[in-house]
């Protein structure tokens, strides 16, 4: 029993009499810690949530608010409602019909309707907060970027009827009202972030991109050094089109590798000019930064030896490290071209004006007092001109390659400096006047107007895709100049414009030649095969554009929408978009060259031809050559003359 007593368990009464072991103890100790630390930690968790919970949720507004969501309900809406159109037969199709601005699906164009009007009836939304940028300095550019559009966003949703120069100038945003115009505005913009990725990626900082190949591309305009052409040419149009992050990789490019002082081969002053220094000004005007003006500044000083002649008047090339200068071999002799001495005006004015340095100024008035007191043959200025003996070349005379943009320049000087520069005017009646009654023509089987060449005073009846700006700048004339044949410039202008548009429209491809011709046999088409290239020209766009703004016309719409779809269809490659080889074979070959201007200039034009029309009104910006914006001043209030110029 005694053994069995020892097994069994036990039930003491006094726990003196029986003591209870060292290890139930040690349980029941380590069971008060953990009750302790359960009963802290919740106490821990109710003052918390009291103390840091509006913060907390605070936070959560700020990283995503109403504004930011509604933000990208509408932006996936959009895109959900408007997809890209398909593909057929490996080639992509718009989603228009060719007769009209009707969606094909009218379903589609009902429920855009309804989201565009439940959007506008939401009012003014808070942004949604920013990607990180690359860097302090990428930031600073986004941020001048996105305070800019928010001020021309203000502008353009209040429109009164007023001038538009008496409010703040729209230089981004700017989306028209009608859906069908939203719809091609977004196609542009996604055309211009594939041309942008294709440089991006296998040519950044290299000139140019070959988009088929798939590598850089260096045109001898700029050297032998890469300048990174393309990223200073396309800066003021991603910019415009609200291209923040793209905006701040090019700027942060700029400011740590663009030094064309440090270019040791030959560059074109012509091409350094517009391209360079016009698009540098035109970043400057549109953020503020000043950045860009001093590189613009350092560009155009590296071009200065160009201009010493005995007569001022520049050769076409220069070596910015040594200063010697030259002109092109082939070039009348030595001479120095027409469109080359005589598009640097509105840059070199500019320049000076928000800089405090006169010497540019004086530089173009130099050349403009030696074009002034020349005798022009019939009134007419030939292409060539000696730097040295202050002569004319070989009496070529044209308003396409070699002549165009002299006379650009003659009216658009006049507008960038707010009409003060009246001899700019003066000259350019003159030359107009002179142009009209002598080298504009009609074709004799279509009656279709064109501007021909002079060629030691007998005609050659061609004109150039370049010579398609002149249609433009005829309105352009016309608008702005009251007193100079107001109607009769209006009709030619238009008259030139359609001719081009039938260039375009009688190929295979809807894209128009280099060159066309007008005979007995055929008008507006290219005779010889090394005319039928097309290498991404913006100039029967920029007409378009012009005349749409100045005349309200939709037919010009509808044309910038065909070249768009043409260019989409036969230019797109992988990497981006590339010029073709023969405009009337239906399946062209490529050329293998995305130029810097197709981003500057043709993608621009197309993007403000869908836009409303306070988006870079025509009363506040003139647009150079190269379709880089300049303020007009006086009237526009980002001029930003530097106090005391």
């Amino acid at each position: 029993m005694a053994a069995t007593s020892d097994i069994l368990p036990r039930f003491v009464k006094n726990s003196s009499a029986a003591p209870a072991s060292p290890t139930r103890q040690a349980c029941r100790l380590k069971e008060r810690h953990l009750l302790m630390l359960i009963v802290v930690t919740f106490i821990l968790i109710c003052f918390g949530t009291i103390f840091f919970a509006p913060d907390f949720g605070e936070s959560l507004r700020k990283i995503d608010g109403l504004g930011g969501m509604q933000k990208r309900v509408q932006d996936i809406g959009q895109d959900f409602l408007l997809p890209p159109p398909p593909l057929a037969n490996g080639r992509r199709e718009s989603p228009l019909r060719h007769d009209g601005d009707q969606i094909e699906d009218p379903h589609v164009a009902q429920d855009r309707e309804k989201l565009y009007h439940k959007v506008k009836a939401a009012g003014d939304l808070p942004p949604p907060l920013a990607k990180p940028r690359l860097g302090a300095d990428a930031a600073a550019a986004a941020a001048a970027a996105q305070e800019a559009g928010a001020d021309a966003g203000g502008a353009a949703e209040q429109r009164p009827a007023v001038r538009v120069a008496a409010l703040p100038p729209v230089i981004t945003g700017g989306e028209d009202a009608d859906p069908v115009m939203q719809f091609r505005r977004r196609k542009i913009k996604e055309m211009m972030q594939h041309a942008w990725r294709g440089y991006a990626s296998y040519a950044w900082g290299a000139n140019e991109v070959r988009p088929v190949s798939k590598r850089s591309h260096s045109a001898g305009i700029f050297g032998r050094r890469p300048m990174g052409a393309t990223i200073v040419d396309a800066m003021d149009t991603l910019f415009i089109m609200g291209m923040t992050d793209e905006f701040a990789e090019g700027r942060l490019w700029i400011k740590q590798h663009l030094d064309v002082s440090q270019v040791d081969s030959e560059v074109s002053i012509f091409e350094m000019n517009i391209r360079y220094v016009g698009g540098l000004l035109s970043c400057f005007a549109l953020s503020g930064d000043t950045l860009f003006r001093d590189r613009a500044l350092e560009t155009a000083r590296a071009l200065l030896p160009a201009f010493d002649t005995p007569t001022g008047i520049p050769y076409g090339l220069v070596v910015p490290t040594t200063g010697k200068a030259k002109n092109y071999g082939w070039a009348s002799g030595g001479s120095s071209i027409l469109s080359e001495l005589g598009t640097l005006h509105m840059e070199f004015s500019y320049l000076s004006d928000v800089t405090g340095d006169p010497q540019f100024r004086r530089r173009v008035q130099k050349i403009r007092q030696v074009l002034a007191g020349l005798e022009k043959p019939g009134g007419l200025y030939p292409n060539y001109l000696h730097p040295k003996t202050g002569k004319w070349g070989q009496r070529h005379i044209s308003v396409g390659a070699l002549g165009d943009s002299f006379y650009e320049y003659l009216l658009k000087e006049w507008l960038r400096s707010g009409g003060a520069d009246r001899e700019a005017l003066m000259l350019y009646r003159h030359a107009i006047g002179n142009v009209t009654e002598r080298l504009v023509r009609t074709s004799s089987q279509g009656g279709l107007t064109y501007v021909s060449e002079l060629l030691n005073e007998r005609p050659n009846h061609k004109m150039d895709h370049l010579a398609c700006f002149i249609g433009g700048l005829y309105a352009l004339g016309a608008a702005k100049d009251p007193d100079n044949k107001t109607d009769r410039y209006l009709k030619i202008g238009k008259e030139i414009t359609r001719t081009c548009h039938e260039s375009y429209d009688r190929t295979v491809t809807k894209l128009g030649p280099e060159s066309f011709r007008f005979t007995d046999n055929l008008e507006a088409k290219a005779i010889k095969l090394q005319e039928r290239y097309y290498i991404l020209r913006p100039e029967v766009i920029e007409s378009y554009f012009v005349l749409w703004r100045l005349t309200g016309d939709k037919k010009y719409r509808e044309w910038g929408w065909e070249a768009a779809q043409a260019i989409e269809q036969f230019c797109r490659v992988e990497a981006g978009f590339s010029g073709i080889q023969d405009v009337e074979s239906p399946a062209p070959r490529h050329d293998d060259v995305q130029q810097s201007f197709f981003l500057a200039e043709t993608l621009k034009y197309l993007y403000l031809l869908f836009s409303d029309n306070s988006l870079l009104s025509l009363d506040e910006w003139v647009f150079n050559t190269e379709a880089h914006p300049l303020p007009i001043k006086g009237v526009n209030h980002r001029y930003r003359q530097l106090s005391g110029s």
